[in-house]
């Protein structure tokens, strides 16, 4: 199991403080079927800069600390990356990472509160340049739950979108949940990754999230949803689902 969306390196932001906060992060990790990592810290959020060379410095150290106390998890280097205006100028500069080697996908959060204004434009010029975006964690974002239709255009321009698994089995409350479920329901959520922070607080809730989808939608819906998380960390296309359309009823009066 590959997980896209982890807070696991130590001191860097909001996630693992220490290394052993990594350590008991990687064993919960192993314990829900996870293999792979990709280790992706918070980068130009107006909190933490993380920027591509530190990150692959310090997932390279990780990974040692990881091989010397046998936790089976291969950990990758990405990031999430908050969306700014310059977002392209430090792409060419070689400060962003993406969750594949050909640099094709990249994880993008908006602010929670807002769509930005500017995300359209930002992301066609990414999509002109064969970069695709993946919005992350879109069930948590104000204004996508305000209307989740939304997210709609920037899935037909050829942007994706990935599910936080606490989400969708409640750990954020109702409210997030039936949004999740409601995004769900109409395709409009390609993949599932922890965003996982740490085992008190944030944590994995995958395989949870999983059995979650099995139930609702079947095995075979868990089964895409995989490939897509395989096909980002390969550098590999990405066939996207349709979007399901809500039948509008007729009102009589």
């Amino acid at each position: 199991m590959i997980d896209l969306h982890c807070h696991i390196l130590p001191d860097v932001d909001d996630g693992a403080q220490t290394i052993q906060d990594s350590l008991d992060m990687g064993r919960k990790a192993v314990s829900q079927g996870i293999t792979h990592i990709l280790c992706t810290p918070h980068h130009h959020n107006g909190v933490y800069l993380n920027y591509a060379s530190d990150i692959i410095r310090k997932v390279g150290e990780l990974q040692e600390v990881f091989d010397d106390n046998q936790i089976d998890i291969i950990l990758m280097e990405g990031q999430e990356v908050r969306l700014f205006g310059d977002l392209l100028p430090a792409i060419n500069k070689g400060e962003i990472l993406f969750t594949d080697l050909d640099n094709t996908y990249i994880l993008i959060e908006f602010p929670s509160t807002e769509i930005p204004n500017y995300a359209e434009e930002v992301f066609y010029e990414l999509l002109s340049r064969g970069k695709v975006p993946v919005i992350v964690h879109p069930e948590r974002n104000a204004g996508f739950r305000e209307d989740i239709t939304r997210l709609e255009p920037f899935i037909e321009m050829g942007v994706l979108t990935q599910l936080t698994a606490p989400s969708i089995v409640g750990k954020f409350g109702k409210s997030i949940k039936k949004t999740a479920i409601d995004m769900m329901d109409r395709n409009l959520l390609h993949m599932v990754a922890s965003d996982a922070h740490g085992i008190n607080r944030r944590n994995f809730y995958l395989q949870e999230a999983y059995e979650e989808i099995a139930k609702r939608y079947g095995q075979e819906k868990v089964d895409e949803m995989m490939e897509i998380t395989r096909n980002l960390v390969n550098g590999d296309p990405v066939d996207i689902p349709e979007i399901k359309k809500v039948k509008k009823s007729l009102s009589w009066f």
